[in-house]
């Protein structure tokens, strides 16, 4: 008989199954024998007090779930997952000629970028989308735990030099740039733009753009800092259209496959979002390529915001989803994250 704490983690999950609306016999318990195998390690050596995932494919989905206070159905804040949204408005903005790539800065938001060596009027929207710009990270400063507005959390960053330009440099500050040029073409914000060209059609009913809202609609559990201490009441405006995004499991499968399916930007667009010769293959815009042992490549994002780390990834023609999410940010165990997925892409010998 199954431990105590074990009984619990599975009717969470057959629970979770049934809030989710699977259809009647996609779950298989265990279809992903190596995946589920690999979960629970992330709360044992990876320190996450809970851990769950969602595996997508044609056959159907599969779930899993370990430790106390998470379930597969919870919603919860995916932080730099932000910027792959974020990234496809850009992209189908420029599919509807409302903007260009190469424009820079400068004609978006005139008289921003300026400052200890930072010059609007030589970065591009491209430079932003691929992390090329040079501009620092604003999140450095203020630890992800300041709520700012967008020219705050630009200011911030405008106090730093640059770091080479052409070079891959991951910063929050792009994002929150590229959210203001959104609005400055549109007029509507980065959220208004998101709903009513990804969330609203996709049917994503989990995910949200929640603003100055501090708390997380049900169902939800804990969140928790590196530290221990409970985050789950957190003002998003910390990250802006670099993380504000709250989601679920599901939601986050559906959007990743229906993206790199084809179904929100043009074929040309969605190779655009794909090449990543200007992060010198780093990443893409709004992606990044993770090339596992067995030679399969998956394209996905991960998100860090305070309570919260999760990663999805899938193959290039969206076909096949994981993500998974533990309820810390604490959790940096690359080997253990690889190793899941890993466990789901590559092929298994009997």
């Amino acid at each position: 008989m199954p431990p105590r704490r074990t009984r619990r983690s599975l009717l969470a999950v057959a629970v979770s199954v049934a809030l989710l609306g699977l259809a009647p016999g996609s779950f298989q318990a265990p279809r992903t024998p190596a995946t589920d195998s690999v979960l629970p390690l992330l709360v044992t050596r990876g320190g996450a007090p809970a851990a769950a995932l969602l595996a997508r494919e044609e056959k159907g989905s599969h779930v899993a779930a370990a430790g106390h206070g998470i379930a597969p159905a919870d919603h919860f804040r995916a932080g730099s997952i932000t910027k792959t949204f974020i990234a496809t408005v850009v992209l189908q903005l420029a599919a509807e000629h409302r903007l260009s790539l190469s424009d820079s800065v400068e004609e978006h938001l005139p008289g921003l970028v300026r400052g200890r060596g930072n010059d609007g009027r030589a970065l591009t929207l491209r430079s932003l989308l691929t992390h090329t710009s040079g501009l620092a990270d604003f999140a450095r400063d203020t630890g992800g735990a300041v709520p700012l507005t967008p020219l705050q959390a630009v200011r911030v960053a405008l106090t730093h030099p640059p770091a080479a330009r052409g070079r891959f440099s991951y910063s929050n500050t792009n994002y929150v740039l590229l959210g203001m040029v959104v609005q400055q073409v549109t007029g509507h914000s980065y959220a208004v733009e998101a709903e009513h060209r990804i969330i609203t059609p996709l049917r994503l009913t989990g995910t949200s753009f929640p603003g100055a809202r501090t708390t997380l609609p049900s169902p939800h559990g804990r969140a928790y800092a590196a530290d221990g201490s409970d985050v789950t009441e957190l003002d998003p405006r910390v990250a802006g259209a670099a993380g504000e995004l709250v989601t679920t499991l599901a939601d986050l499968d559906r959007f990743y496959a229906a993206l790199l399916g084809g179904e929100l930007l043009p074929p040309s667009r969605l190779r655009e979002m794909l090449d990543t010769r200007a992060a010198h293959g780093s990443y893409g815009m709004g992606l990044y390529p993770a090339r596992l042992p067995c030679g399969t490549t998956v394209w996905g994002h991960n998100g860090r915001i305070l309570g919260s780390y999760v990663r999805t990834a899938a193959t290039v023609d969206g076909r096949r989803v994981l993500t998974f999410r533990v309820n810390t940010d604490g959790f940096a165990d690359s080997r253990l994250e690889r190793a899941l997925l890993t466990a789901e892409f590559c092929p298994r010998t009997p």
